[in-house]
């Protein structure tokens, strides 16, 4: 089990890396569905790394941040849907 937990720590730390890497040389925006997807699916490795681990500030902070990923990823689904014209 710890092996697989450590696994997905590191995938979480590289896709977190990953992302913040991205929007720092201006290489995405923070308005792309990847950039919010890296940040979610990092989060959820380093938040379940650092629970298994009871480094709970981290795990907190991780939670946190899945929710700030999944919160935007639904704002830009949001946006992308056509408008409905109401047709009588």
């Amino acid at each position: 089990m710890t092996t697989y937990v450590d696994v997905l720590g590191w995938l979480g730390s590289v896709a977190v890396v990953a992302a913040y890497s991205l929007i720092s040389l201006q290489k995405l925006q923070s308005t792309s569905k990847l950039y919010q997807w890296l940040n979610l699916v990092g989060s959820v490795g380093l938040a379940v790394n650092t629970a298994y681990y009871h480094a709970f500030p981290s795990t907190v902070v991780n939670m946190i941040w899945l929710l700030i990923a999944g919160s935007a990823l639904i704002r830009i689904w949001r946006m992308s849907e056509p408008t409905q014209s109401s047709e009588t």
